[in-house]
C-alpha cells in the first residue's frame, strides 16, 4: 500500500452513538455468534506527519440477554474474566493511509492482561464539515485473532467430532469520529 500524509490533524474522538466494536466467532460449525460491546471510546491524534490510535471497551458492555451465558463469558476465567480484567484496549504503533482510502492498523490489543500485536485493515474517510460545523471523520477496520492468544481456551467437543466454538474471532471497529475544538 502507498501511503499518503495524513489529512488528519488535531484530535478526534470516537462519537460513541455512531461508533462500535463488534465480534464474530463461529459456533457449532453452522453458525456464527455475534455481539458487541456497548461502551466504547477511542481518540485519532495527528501532527500531519503520524497518526495515533488509542481505544478502549468496557468487558461488562457486552451485548448478551442470556444471564448464563453471560455469566460464563464476562465473568468467568474461561473468557474475559471482567472482574479481574475490566477493560479492552489498543494502541496503534503504526497507522499507514493509502491513496484511495485504504487503512492498515498495527498496534497491541489488551485483553485478560495480555497483549499482543494486531493490525487491522480498512478503509477510512477523510474530514468532512456536518450541517452544524462540526468536522467529522472516520475509519472503518477489521481483524482476525484466535482467541488462544488472550488465554481464552475454553472448548467443547460436539458428539459427533468438531469443536462447539471456534478459535479464529473476528473484529470489526466502525470509528465515527468527531474533532477536537482547539483549547
Amino acid at each position: 500500500m502507498s501511503t499518503v500524509a495524513p489529512p488528519l490533524s488535531g484530535e478526534y474522538v470516537a462519537d460513541p452513538e455512531h461508533s462500535s466494536f463488534q465480534f464474530a466467532v463461529k459456533h457449532m460449525k453452522v453458525a456464527t455468534y455475534r455481539s458487541s460491546f456497548d461502551e466504547v471510546s477511542a481518540t485519532l491524534g495527528g501532527d500531519g506527519e503520524s497518526l495515533r490510535l488509542t481505544g478502549r471497551a468496557k468487558v461488562a458492555s457486552i451485548q448478551i440477554k442470556d444471564a448464563h451465558f453471560r455469566d460464563h463469558v464476562v465473568d468467568g476465567a474461561d473468557f474475559f474474566d471482567a472482574p479481574n480484567h475490566p477493560e479492552i484496549t489498543f494502541r496503534s504503533t503504526e497507522i499507514e493511509l493509502g491513496e484511495s482510502g485504504e487503512v492498515s492498523v498495527a498496534g497491541e490489543l489488551t485483553m485478560r492482561g495480555v497483549s499482543r500485536p494486531v493490525t487491522a485493515t480498512g478503509t477510512y474517510e477523510a474530514p468532512v464539515e456536518d450541517p452544524i460545523g462540526n468536522t467529522r471523520a472516520a475509519l472503518h477496520l477489521s481483524t482476525v485473532v484466535d482467541r488462544r492468544d488472550w488465554g481464552m481456551d475454553w472448548q467443547q467437543g460436539l458428539p459427533k467430532g468438531g469443536d462447539v466454538l471456534g478459535w479464529d474471532v473476528e473484529l470489526t471497529i466502525v470509528l465515527a469520529l468527531l474533532r477536537k475544538s482547539p483549547a
